[in-house]
């Protein structure tokens, strides 16, 4: 379990500036501080995808400090002709599968063809989130509130239909009665107020895509200070010898 520890001074500009491959040699003589800025380079990136395996924020922070530990023993045999991102990612996706499988949880390959049956289970699993949840109805009662705002926010002349073709389900011939409109129009304005819609929609999921198992300051200082805690006891030296000056 992860525990609080001090917040490790800051990494020296020159290691800031350096590229990922001359980081990687570096670490491979054993420069804490450089491993320390690929820590915080990749931080956010290695996170997500730990989470997206472990979906536990508490178990991705262990997990994400393992996988460091990993990466800085094994330094020494990466190859620079690599991506080191992707060379990390192998690791941290290793590291969250073992997790699983040690608490004989199922693991889908995440490289290879989807196992029979997996499209059907998965849209089950997803369906099957029994509406009476309270996270459940909190979630609808958000986009509930994002739908009308949008629909409020629609021209005067798409608002209507759209309100009586979506949201009441009238068909295009009452509709067109109703505001004695020509069919087409309805038709026309029905696809508007849909794309017009779709798009606003669509900027806000972009934003809130972003946004998703953010990753703060805090936490990233609290697993680069874990990482450099342990490797200072496999050294058996204070935290602060693993900041050499100077460099």
């Amino acid at each position: 379990m992860s525990q609080a520890v001090p917040t490790p001074p800051a990494v020296p500009a020159s290691a800031e500036l350096a590229s990922d491959r001359e980081l990687a040699a570096r670490a491979a003589q054993g420069d804490t501080p450089a491993f320390e800025c690929i820590m915080r380079r990749h931080n956010r990136l290695l996170f997500r995808t730990a989470r997206s395996i472990l979906k536990s924020d508490e178990e991705t922070e262990d997990a994400l400090q393992e996988s460091y530990l990993r990466a800085w023993r094994a330094m020494g045999s990466f190859r620079d002709d690599a991506q080191l991102s992707t060379w990390l990612v192998r690791i941290v996706i290793n590291e969250a599968l073992g997790r699983l499988r040690r608490r004989g949880a199922q693991v889908i390959p995440l490289d290879g063809a989807a196992a029979p049956g997996l499209d059907e289970e998965t849209e089950s699993t997803v369906a099957d989130d029994p509406d009476e949840q309270p996270e459940r109805l909190a979630m609808r009662e958000e986009l509930r509130q994002l739908m009308e705002r949008r629909i409020d926010r629609l021209p005067d002349a798409y608002r209507t239909v759209f309100m009586l073709r979506a949201v009441e389900e009238m068909s295009v011939a009452e509709t067109a009665a109703a505001l004695a409109l020509p069919e087409a129009t309805v038709r026309t304005r029905f696809f508007r107020a849909r794309s017009l819609l779709r798009e606003s929609l669509s900027r806000d999921m972009d934003v809130a895509m972003g946004d998703a198992f953010s990753f703060d300051g805090a936490r990233c200082d609290r697993i680069v200070a874990g990482v450099l805690a342990s490797l200072a006891g496999e050294r058996d030296l204070p935290a602060d010898d693993l900041h050499p000056r100077g460099k």
